[in-house]
């Protein structure tokens, strides 16, 4: 007789004894050493230590891993993973050894650089020479570069009448796979079909009454029906909305102690978001809006600028001129990133101390992008139509009237004036209507252009640089942006449909949703040191499809998903496998892990319990609520509020800065997680009711579970084990414990 966490039991094993993804440096880590760690090597040792040296003194150069790695005269510079034993550490904590010799570096910079170090000391891999000769970025072989050429449209391959009959997106990857060696896999069934169709795009499961009457439809457009159905929900805004609020860094505010402030109502920009999805804004206007919202349309939707305004705004420490520059510059670095990574795929900010290393970005470049920012300021404005705003200001105006002008009465003067003042004043109170509610938005603080800062230290300015967009996409004649703060010209020029990049990286984006896997492998760098697309041309026949539909997610979404390439299986095939074991070229469809969003609130969809309410304020403490995981308050360093921990250990994105992909872990905590927190203990109990209340018998109850599950029905196996494990114990103690094991199953979490 089986015990009775058997199956359990059986899970917990299966994920312990997973392997975790290989210790590559991730997207985020690499990002890490751009934004904060070359910067400190530059500045402080690329002087001495580097290939543009006149002389590396001690023979240590800086520039380069290996080199850091190999060390100098006194041995390794670098032992990943273990601060505490690196040379580099020591000398600029001046332990033994004294680097830079003008002084210690500031305890932030030590900090970085021992977190960097920590890491694994991750660093990108390149076989693209850098740049160290100063102006030299903007060459030929740099700007003819795949990612800065217009869009190159050619027709989907194949010109038999069989292949004009083939999906042209099937088509472009036929012809990759034929050119491998390869074959498709045979279409998926349509149980899979729906149950993938209905987790991408909404991140919850079909009902069984859904996946019976679609595998029941024989009509020819039973499956387009599908798909326009589930883009119709108002749950598709949610779904789609959580990965464009990866892009955002969005947050709830409470950061570094440099960045400590809450943002209570970061809330109303994670709504707008998601109703813009829901209502298919075009995408050119959506990246408009949230760039320079409160410089459109009177600024009516300058709620869409939060994505700005969420973003670490930091304040000094201690108030001194140095500090106050550097908060000031670290704030201007998040939101040239977070432009330049989540619209363009473009590392512009590895030019914020120096001409970029790889790409055709010389550092005059970042600043004219810094300038925009450094006339914007974050403000808290009311939200709510004009004519409301206008008599809340002319309520107060009068309420204040009135108070002023009793206060200038005589206190010992009981008059009829009095009285009249005091009724007013009673009566402006008891009318006062709700304040209108406030949103974290920015707005124009100037008009000024910016000097660059001499190796990224603000307190060594050097010449001016006008406000424009960068040169490796731009028109060298096109006039400066002298308008306000410049924002307004940047976001048309972002949007703008002759700039390549901008649909290119969000094509890209949304195949990376749907397959798991994007067309360019790094969809955060679109530069010299990220990967080629795997198939250009159809990432070029899909944008130039995209800007021709009028940036319409939507369609896009129904472009790509009504293809074969899109329905077909996940089955398994060695040969395939031999050739191209990570599935780049689409030969199958790739099983992957569900983001923990759509996992929670999946399992709270079959238990029955979720409350499928769209919008509203955050909920703290998500794991005692219902509320889609959407609406978790999430502090920015994932260590602040309670729903943190429970995200951060399901692979939660940090939102210090912007994130293109997430990474993937299987690790036992997960699993003890599954097995032991009252929230799965809570569910099993309330799946167990369900299934009592929607079925009489225990063979019954078994199908109606693994129907509501995983949209199939149970195998004689699968039967024999949940009866035995059934049997193990008393009735009112098993079904909860079989309803949680089967919870945690992996097929449950898995889209395949």
């Amino acid at each position: 007789m089986l015990k009775p966490f058997t199956i359990a039991a059986v899970l917990l094993l299966f994920a312990t004894g997973a392997s975790a993804r290989a210790a590559e440096p991730t997207a985020e880590q690499l990002a890490f050493f751009e934004n904060k760690v070359r910067p400190i090597l530059s500045a402080r040792c690329y002087s001495c230590h580097s290939q543009s040296a006149k002389k590396s003194k001690g023979g240590l150069t800086l520039d380069s891993r290996e080199a850091a790695l190999k060390g100098g005269d006194t041995g390794p510079a670098l032992t990943p993973g273990k601060p505490a034993m690196s040379l580099l550490l020591k000398a600029v904590k001046y332990d033994g050894l004294e680097m830079p010799p003008t002084g210690k570096l500031p305890a932030d910079e030590v900090a970085t650089l021992t977190k960097w170090i920590e890491m694994g000391a991750p660093w990108p891999t390149t076989t693209v020479k850098p740049v160290v000769n100063p102006g030299s970025v903007l060459t030929p072989e740099r700007l003819k570069h795949w990612a800065f050429q217009p869009l190159k449209v050619t027709d989907p391959p194949g010109a038999t009448e069989a292949d004009r009959k083939r999906h042209p997106v099937a088509r472009f990857v036929l012809a990759a796979l034929t050119a491998k060696g390869l074959k498709p896999s045979a279409p998926a069934d349509r149980r899979t079909l729906i149950r993938r169709a209905s987790l991408d795009l909404l991140g919850l499961p079909p009902t069984p009454e859904e996946v019976d009457a679609f595998v029941a439809d024989a009509s020819a457009d039973a499956y387009p029906k599908l798909i326009d159905k589930l883009l119709a929900s108002p749950h598709y805004g949610e779904r789609w909305g959580r990965h464009w609020l990866d892009v955002a860094r969005h947050s709830d505010g409470h950061g570094s102690f440099l960045d400590p402030a809450p943002l209570p109502e970061a809330w109303r920009y994670r709504d707008w978001v998601v109703k813009a999805l829901n209502d298919d804004l075009p995408y050119d206007r959506f990246v408009k809006l949230q760039i320079a919202g409160d410089l459109i349309d009177g600024g009516r939707e300058a709620v869409a600028t939060g994505f700005l305004a969420v973003g670490p705004t930091y304040i000094s420490d201690g108030g001194d001129p140095d500090t106050v520059a550097k908060a000031k510059a670290e704030t201007l670095d998040d939101r040239v990133d977070t432009v330049t990574r989540g619209f363009l795929a473009l590392t512009v900010s590895c030019a914020r101390c120096h001409d970029h290393m790889f790409d055709p970005v010389p550092q005059a470049d970042y600043y004219a992008l810094a300038g925009v920012f450094n006339n914007t300021r974050t403000v808290d404005r009311a939200f709510a139509p004009p004519d409301a705003i206008k008599r809340a200001e002319e309520h107060k105006k009068a309420l204040d009237a009135a108070n002023a002008a009793l206060k200038q009465l005589p206190k010992d003067a009981e008059t009829d004036r009095r009285k009249e003042l005091e009724a007013e004043v009673a009566k402006l109170k008891a009318s006062a209507p709700p304040a209108p509610p406030r949103i974290h938005a920015v707005e124009d603080s100037g008009a000024a252009d910016m000097p660059l800062a001499l190796r990224g230290d603000p307190r060594k300015p050097g010449p001016v640089v006008p406000r424009r967009f960068l040169q490796a996409l731009s028109d060298p004649k096109a006039p400066a942006w002298t308008k306000g703060s410049g924002r307004l010209q940047l976001a048309d020029t972002v949007a703008s449909p002759i700039n390549p990049l901008t649909p290119r990286v969000m094509v890209n984006r949304v195949w990376q949703h749907h397959f798991g896997r994007p067309l360019v492998a790094t969809p955060g760098n679109f530069g010299l040191l990220g990967e080629k697309p795997s198939h250009p041309e159809l990432l070029d026949w899909l944008a130039a499809r995209f800007v021709a539909d009028g940036w319409s997610l939507k369609k896009l979404h129904r472009l790509i998903m009504l293809s074969d390439t899109y329905r077909q299986s996940s089955q398994f095939n060695a040969d395939s496998f031999r050739i191209d074991g990570d599935n780049r070229y689409l030969w199958r469809t790739s099983p992957r892990k569900l983001e923990v969003e759509a996992w929670r609130d999946s399992v709270l969809a079959v238990t029955g319990e979720l409350d499928r309410t769209v919008g509203g304020a955050s909920v703290r403490d998500i794991l005692g609520s219902t509320r889609r995981t959407l609406y978790a308050a999430v502090s920015r360093n994932g260590d602040k509020l309670p729903a943190d921990e429970f995200l951060r250990l399901f692979d939660f994105p940090s939102a210090r800065a912007t994130v293109s992909e997430r990474t993937t872990s299987t690790v036992p905590q997960q699993s003890l997680f599954l097995l032991n927190s009252p929230f799965m203990l809570a569910r099993g109990k309330a799946f167990a009711e369900r299934l009592t209340r929607e079925a009489a018998t225990a063979d019954a109850r078994i199908e109606r579970a693994y129907a509501l599950l995983y949209g199939r029905p149970a195998t004689d196996d699968e039967r024999k084990v949940a009866k035995a494990f059934l049997g193990a114990g008393a009735e009112s103690e098993m079904w909860p414990r079989y309803a949680q094991a089967l919870l945690s199953s992996y097929e449950f979490m898995q889209l395949r």
